[in-house]
């Protein structure tokens, strides 16, 4: 007697990629830029000639990362 063949078993369906407009990325490219742009004032410049908080807190708690980027402080 024979057996009727098995269907063969379906390869599941890749997902469609949609796109991402750029409607939608860019307030968030733009607060993560401004977000940036902050950091690095804060860490590169802050207690110099622009220095908008005065003491020396800042500076020490950014200051092993103004060394580890390049930033000359002393």
């Amino acid at each position: 007697m024979a057996h009727p063949a098995a269907p063969a078993p379906k390869a599941p369906a890749t997902p469609a990629i949609t796109p991402i407009s750029l409607k939608k990325i860019a307030p968030w490219a733009a607060f993560f830029g401004i977000l940036m742009l902050v950091l690095l004032y804060f860490v590169g410049a802050e207690q110099g000639a622009t220095s908008l908080i005065s003491g020396a807190d800042v500076h020490e708690w950014v200051h092993d990362g103004r060394h580890l980027l390049g930033f000359p402080c002393h």
